[in-house]
């Protein structure tokens, strides 16, 4: 379809997805992926399928020889399948990210019997915001940036910047997410205004710990592990939900506890609390 070819118009980046067997999807399977990379707000997606011949409606676009050469690229084998998304770097990301989920519950090779585990390093430390047309942290702004207040003064894109913050996935999932901290008040201060806030700004929001700092801090990090993530995994259960004695339900109420629930009027004037409608 000539929309399969439309989807590389104007895109920053075109990034391909080999999906080893994944030739023998129908065409319904090639739909239903299409429909996951469009949930993530991609327009289409395109593909190659790898057998005796290379087929694809955007073969007739870019021609046989960089059909090829894209085949060779990525080290496809007869009986595979490249997707491919084109957008914003981000976006292509998301899109491919929940092709590549879907296809291995497609090819049922996710093996919870396994533990695969993963460290993910050098986050970006400021992203293109989403809302608006400005600069943004992407993930942690308290964490370091890879080399400190050099790097934040003498770098002129700010996306370029890393910080040392980092993730433990196992079987795909968050375990645990950390971060060196900055513990330096000057580089802090840096760090925010080039997302855009002033100094008055940071110290009404994050005083108490800017001056904890400024009393002398030693370089430190830390963790937060998910347990209940973790046994998630380890007992190979669909949702977290599964993990919680009183799980919230969809309206984020605690059937169990009846919560939220309307306040004794009493008890908020104990506490002095005035509910203005």
């Amino acid at each position: 379809k000539e929309s399969d070819f439309n989807v590389f118009t104007n895109a920053e980046v075109v990034h391909a997805l080999l999906v080893s067997g994944g030739a023998k999807f129908s065409r319904k399977d090639i739909d239903d992926l299409t429909e996951k990379a469009k949930e993530t707000g991609a327009k289409g997606l395109a593909y190659i399928i790898v057998k005796d011949e290379l087929t694809s409606p955007i073969i007739k676009h870019v021609g046989e020889d960089i059909a090829k050469a894209i085949a060779e690229k990525v080290n496809a084998k007869k009986g595979d399948i490249i997707f491919f998304g084109a957008s914003d770097w981000l976006s292509v990301c998301k899109a491919l990210g929940a092709v590549r989920v879907a296809s291995a519950e497609k090819l049922n090779i996710r093996d919870n019997k396994k533990a695969a585990w993963c460290w993910i390093v050098d986050f970006p430390m400021y992203e293109q915001s989403e809302m608006e047309d400005k600069i943004d942290f992407s993930h942690n702004p308290f964490s370091m940036p890879q080399g400190g207040m050099k790097v934040l003064e003498e770098t002129k894109d700010p996306t370029e910047i890393l910080g040392f913050q980092y993730d433990l996935v196992l079987n795909g999932y968050e375990i645990s997410s950390g971060a060196i901290r900055n513990h330096d008040p000057k580089i802090m201060y840096k760090a925010f205004e080039i997302a855009g806030y002033t100094k008055e700004e940071v110290d009404a929001k994050f005083g108490g710990m800017i001056r904890a700092f400024e009393y002398g801090s030693p370089p430190h990090g830390g963790m937060a592990p998910g347990i209940d993530r973790l046994l998630m995994v380890l007992m190979d259960v669909a949702s977290i939900r599964d993990m919680y004695a009183f799980p919230k339900n969809g309206k984020a109420q605690d059937v169990m506890m009846n919560a939220p629930a309307e306040i004794n009027p009493k008890l908020l004037r104990d506490l002095h609390i005035k509910l203005d409608a």
